[in-house]
């Protein structure tokens, strides 16, 4: 059998794998490769947090090849130079990879693809990540989408959802196998340990990422629709980093969804796809805007009025001392489980970029290093929408009030008080806006701060005023 490079990137895993699955009905023997080239991802290369979690993914991607009669070949270096020696080493005569959708490396990929077949060699990509690719769909005028709910209406008109297909139980063994790197010398793991309270509800990999959705199913799923903004409960599938890292097919989720789906929680599974359709809206305007993954997509805001950032003040948002509670809740369970409940993160990207007054780009960036789930798309979209700077975003002026929105999506302050529990003595509601009674907040919980960082009545009037200052 002729040997065939399989370039794993965002796709580990082997079910509803397009590319493992092309080189073995072509009748190649797979050859599964990861290139470790973070130089190659332009100023958005891995953050920590992603970091630790690839270390975990990659270990389970090669234990379940093993089990199967393969390994994972690991190499570092530039993609194309790796993708030569590879080829050279095994006789390879075709790579196939699922794409990525990243500004930096879609070009590099488009320059590969031409350059290998320019050598003669069978090169193809497929679809792995997404249920739309992001030029599948366009307005009536043939432009990209702007807005969710025509996007969603339209994806909807067009869902075909591909067959499952499960990875064989065994796999051609390699005769040869080249030799790779070390999973270790890499060092995505942080040598100082800070991610060990990531791994006591995660599991990287596609065992992990199956499990979850059965979880998810028998769990979150019902009731969703009303629990999925409150951080007191568990109300989310907690899938977002299994999506990312592509342990798992959004259609494989779909077609589960659909498995177990009955008249009581139907309203519930459709407003969960939904949920998907946002993460498919994001890769569609990242494809047709890279530029938003550092600029704002509505120009309107390209003079807005800023603020000056306080390095004091944005430290203090990053490790949860803000004096606002839910805010900084939020941020410990980022720093504490990298992850953050959804509602939260506008929450505090709100806080950041109204209340503060600071770029968007600021929050962007310390979610981006600490996020397991950080992904270029949704984080892109999200402090847009939230800035009020993108797509279909929340309007600047839509301040959120971040006691009010903890005393709705937390009404008991239990999430206030697992995350920040030096005010878990604090009686309610007090426990929302602590600062109100500064003698008790003294007695009982001495090292909390006794005011916010900036008043939020101050910070919403002077987010109010810049907005203004912008025009029309």
């Amino acid at each position: 059998m002729p040997n065939a490079i399989v370039w794993f990137r965002h796709d580990l895993r082997l079910d509803d794998n397009p590319a493992l699955r092309t080189a073995l009905e072509e009748g190649f023997t797979p050859i599964p490769l990861y290139i470790r080239a973070p130089g190659e991802e332009g100023e958005w290369a891995q953050g920590g947090a992603s970091d630790a979690w690839l270390h975990r993914s990659l270990a389970a991607l090669d234990a379940d090849l093993r089990q199967r009669g393969s390994r994972l070949l690991l190499r570092r270096g530039r993609s194309a130079t790796v993708l030569d020696g590879v080829l050279a080493e095994t006789g390879a005569e075709a790579v196939f990879w699922n794409r990525k959708y990243e500004p930096a490396t879609q070009p590099r990929d488009a320059a590969l693809k031409k350059a290998l077949h320019q050598r003669g060699l069978r090169v193809e990509s497929f679809n792995g990540s997404l249920l739309f690719e992001p030029w599948e769909l366009a307005t009536l005028q043939g432009g990209p989408y702007k807005v969710f709910t025509p996007f969603w209406r339209s994806a909807l008109a067009k869902w075909r959802a591909p067959a499952l297909w499960d990875a064989p139980d065994a796999l051609p063994a390699v005769d040869g196998t080249p030799a790779g790197d070390a999973l270790d010398a890499w060092r995505l793991r942080p040598a100082l340990g800070w991610d060990a309270g990531f791994w006591e509800t995660w599991t990287p990999g596609e065992a992990g990422a199956r499990e979850a959705v059965e979880i998810f199913i028998d769990g979150a799923l019902n009731g969703y629709r009303s629990d999925r903004d409150r951080p007191d409960r568990i109300g989310t599938s907690r899938l977002s980093p299994h999506l990312h890292f592509g342990e798992i097919a959004p259609w494989r989720i779909t077609a589960e969804l659909e498995r177990a789906r009955t008249a009581a929680n139907s309203a519930d599974m459709d407003g969960y796809i939904r949920e998907l359709g946002w993460r498919e809206f994001a890769y569609h305007l990242l494809h047709h805007f890279p530029q938003t993954t550092t600029q704002n997509l509505n120009p309107r805001f390209e003079h807005f009025d800023w603020a000056k950032v306080d390095p004091v003040a944005l430290e203090a948002w990053q490790r949860g001392r803000t004096g606002v509670p839910i805010v900084d809740a939020g941020l410990r369970e980022l720093w504490t489980t990298g992850y953050m409940h959804n509602r939260v993160r506008m929450i505090v990207a709100s806080y950041l970029t109204k209340h503060l007054r600071y770029h968007w780009l600021h929050g962007a960036r310390w979610f981006w290093d600490t996020l397991v789930d950080a992904d270029l798309a949704n984080n892109t979209l999200g402090w847009q929408w939230v800035a009020g700077t993108g797509a279909d975003a929340a309007p600047y002026f839509r301040v959120f009030n971040p006691v009010t929105q903890a005393e709705k999506f937390d009404p008991k302050g239990m999430y206030i008080a697992r995350w920040v529990p030096e005010l878990a003595e604090v009686p309610m509601p007090l426990r929302f806006a602590p600062w109100q009674k500064p003698d008790v907040l003294a007695k009982l919980a001495p090292g909390y701060p006794r005011h916010p960082i900036v008043d939020l009545a101050a910070g919403r009037d002077g987010a109010l005023a810049a907005y203004r200052k912008t025009g029309d």
